[in-house]
């Protein structure tokens, strides 16, 4: 059997007020149509077609998806003729229809309304929802659904049903095929509704069968940054639940945010006030947060960062950040570092043991083993052309206030008293201080 997906994402979402089209709005970090895809392809569908419209459709093929245009929006039913017209036709296939503002459905969701299709039978996603609800209503014939009643279309007594459609179906391909030929817009909208082949599906003597979500919220689309909003929250929720399951402390999840494909060893604790994004990885036994941001980081074991920012840098095992510490633009971090109160690092490196404790600013620098900063102290990278590194060797004392012009190089074991200004290397073991920095005696 051959499982394939239509993924509806040519709506044009005129209620998010946005020149971005609406599924590529984000959410925790990822866009409604990454968590629609990533579904699909976690419940094992990898051949997947995405309905666009002109304008959604070159951004979609960007992001290396098969698309296909609706140049008219005409309906779902209509999208789906559109879909299938591209696709070879496969006698013995299977067609799972989605949406692509729906980023919360679970990949298990899409495997329960395949089991439940079957072989021959066509299924379909309800859920029991609070009233009132624009959601179409779901018509059951004893245990299968006999239709789908668009709330437009809808009697006041099927307006008082609680169970909803919720636009997630599994067909025989060849079924498939049949009903949306058959389709017909004689509805108040004029449009073709994919929900039409679900009564046609029982004229034919086979009704649906209907599989519940186990909660509402899973399959609520998004149609406005009010509703993106509660679906990041339960994003959100999601994201920070898997992570305490599998041993990570998590304070307060409502005031901590993550992205999906991050790693979190066990033991970690992160405290309220914490973002972390970008397929970052933190070790075990760390202590994150509060107020902290962390983007595309590595970060090993027992490790300390509080109230700073790291970006896109490395900061190995044994050490502590912050608070009120920026480390960005690639800055490794060797081990058992300590980088304290307003400190700011940029692409530099620190070698094990290396430490900087306040208000210093190291840019495209180098500094080894053991070496103190002293606070206040700068590396002047940048002569308004080019920017130079700073080489400072191992067990290195810097005075507190040294200005280090830049390119230079400093010796291991060498000094450099407070207020020195840098402006020639300093040789292993020498001692300097002044403006411009001399031996002393």
């Amino acid at each position: 059997m051959i499982v394939r997906a239509i993924l509806l994402a040519a709506g044009k979402g005129t209620r998010m007020k946005s020149a971005r089209p609406k599924v590529l709005h984000e959410l925790c970090g990822r866009s409604m149509l990454w968590y629609a895809l990533a579904a699909l392809r976690d419940a094992g569908i990898e051949e997947i077609v995405v309905v666009t419209n002109p304008e959604l459709d070159p951004q979609v093929r960007a992001l290396g998806v098969r698309t296909v245009v609706q140049g008219e929006q005409l309906g779902t039913g209509h999208a789906v003729q559109v879909a299938l017209a591209a696709l070879e036709a496969r006698a013995d296939g299977r067609i799972v229809v989605t949406n692509g503002d729906m980023p919360l459905v679970r990949a298990e969701t899409l495997v329960r309304v395949l089991s439940a299709a079957g072989e021959n039978d066509v299924a379909l996603v309800t859920a029991r929802m609070p009233l009132p609800s624009n959601f179409g209503r779901i018509v059951r014939h004893g245990e299968r659904v006999a239709r789908i009643v668009e709330v437009r279309d809808a009697s006041e007594s099927e307006r008082a049903i609680d169970e909803m459609n919720a636009g997630i179906y599994a067909f025989p391909e060849t079924h498939l095929r049949d009903a949306v030929a058959r389709l017909r817009s004689d509805n108040a909208q004029g449009e073709y509704y994919l929900t039409d082949a679900i009564e046609l599906s029982a004229a034919a003597d086979r009704p649906a069968v209907p599989v519940v979500a186990d909660e509402f919220e899973e399959v609520l689309g998004v149609n406005d940054r009010s509703e993106l909003a509660r679906a990041r929250a339960a994003m959100n929720r999601r994201i920070c639940e898997r992570h305490m399951l599998a041993g990570v402390t998590i304070v307060d999840p409502a005031t901590t945010f993550l992205e999906p494909e991050l790693t979190i060893g066990i033991d970690t604790v992160i405290y309220p006030g914490t973002a972390i994004s970008l397929q970052s990885s933190i070790g075990s036994r760390c202590t994150i947060g509060p107020h902290t941001r962390i983007s595309d980081a590595r970060i090993g074991d027992d490790v300390t960062v509080q109230e700073s920012v790291v970006i896109e840098s490395e900061i190995g095992s044994g050490s502590a950040i912050g608070p009120f510490a920026h480390v960005r633009g690639h800055a490794v971090l060797v081990g058992e570092n300590r980088v304290g109160n307003f400190v700011e690092i940029k692409n530099s490196r620190y070698e094990r043991g290396a430490k900087s404790a306040h208000l210093s600013y190291l840019g495209d620098a180098e500094i080894g083993e053991e070496s103190n900063i002293g606070a206040g102290t700068i590396t002047c990278n940048y002569d308004g052309k080019k920017k130079h590194r700073t080489k400072i060797g191992r067990n290195v004392s810097i005075g507190s206030n040294t200005s280090i012009v830049a390119p230079r190089t400093i010796g291991d074991g060498a000094l450099t008293g407070a207020g020195s200004v840098v402006t020639k290397d300093i040789e292993p073991g020498g001692r300097v201080a002044g403006n411009p920095a001399r031996p002393l005696p």
